[in-house]
């Protein structure tokens, strides 16, 4: 695991206060070589999606440059916390995970990001989005960091395939490696509770409304779409509440590891994902009884 820190790097991104997009290209060829195109083919899909450059995007980037408390804070803490990541994930899981750990600055491409660039897995930690999430507090950035690690895990260790699967598929299949994610941090933060998204009665409006997110996810895979889908991301909302997939994922690598080991789960194929969840489906009280 090699650790990555580009804060010294990413503020010549910026002229007299405000992002340059042109200047951004060069600090990132520089700083993670490779992930240019990747970065700005994601924006691109939002951008159509209908979200606003000047809107959306620009105001989260010159904050980075403008809010320099938070922004020192950000980086104190990915100091303070991967100096001892690696030796964590080794006393749960009892195997290292083979990874670059980037903070970087991004086109709001997400927090946490787990993308192989030029055959190597990298975990990118997106400093403008933890900055607006508000994940950059001690618990919140770990579990970030660890929720992608936890994917690269599961490809390291596991079967992995990515878009080669019909759109119910795919969003099944995402359910599925979204929970694994979650179950990883839970296990290396110790508790099976804990959700990074847990704010304002979150966790407890997911719990209470378990079968109504769980029923709406089967029916809707069949007919949504990367661009509709209201599942995954803070930025889409299921009756309000956003990441509702990743609570759904989580309870669903529960409810299997009932009967299976983590690392067996990650041996599962798509034949073998659709088969469990249509167990998870008709079980009851799986949770709360």
């Amino acid at each position: 695991m090699r650790l990555i820190n580009t804060s010294t790097k990413m503020i010549a991104s910026f002229e007299a206060g405000h992002f340059d997009i042109e200047k951004w290209k060069i600090y990132i060829d520089d700083a993670v070589p490779g992930a240019r195109q990747i970065c700005m083919d994601d924006m691109q899909e939002c951008v159509e999606a209908g979200f606003s450059w000047q809107n959306d995007y620009l105001p989260v980037l010159d904050k980075v440059f403008a809010d320099h408390e938070t922004r020192n804070r950000t980086i104190r803490e990915f100091c303070n916390i991967t100096e001892t990541l690696e030796a964590k994930i080794m006393e749960v899981f009892h195997k290292d995970v083979e990874a670059d750990i980037v903070l970087y600055l991004g086109l709001c491409n997400g927090a946490g990001w787990a993308v192989k660039i030029l055959d190597s897995q990298f975990v990118l930690l997106g400093i403008e989005k933890i900055m607006e999430l508000g994940w950059f507090e001690k618990e919140k950035m770990t579990a970030l960091i660890l929720h992608e690690l936890g994917h690269i895990y599961h490809k390291q260790y596991g079967l992995w395939y990515e878009k080669t699967y019909s759109l119910p598929e795919q969003f099944l299949w995402q359910l599925f490696t979204e929970g694994i994610a979650m179950v990883f941090e839970q296990e290396i933060v110790g508790n099976p509770d804990f959700y990074q998204q847990d704010i304002s009665g979150w966790k407890q409006w997911c719990d209470s409304h378990f079968e109504l997110i769980r029923d709406s996810f089967n029916r809707d895979r069949y007919t949504m779409n990367h661009k509709n889908q209201r599942y995954f991301g803070d930025w889409t909302k299921f009756e309000g509440y956003g990441d509702t997939g990743y609570y759904l994922g989580t309870k669903f690598i529960r409810y299997l590891m009932k009967n299976e080991t983590f690392d067996n789960l990650i041996l599962f194929d798509i034949e073998k994902i659709k088969e469990s969840f249509e167990r998870f489906m008709t079980a009851c009280n799986l949770f709360f009884t």
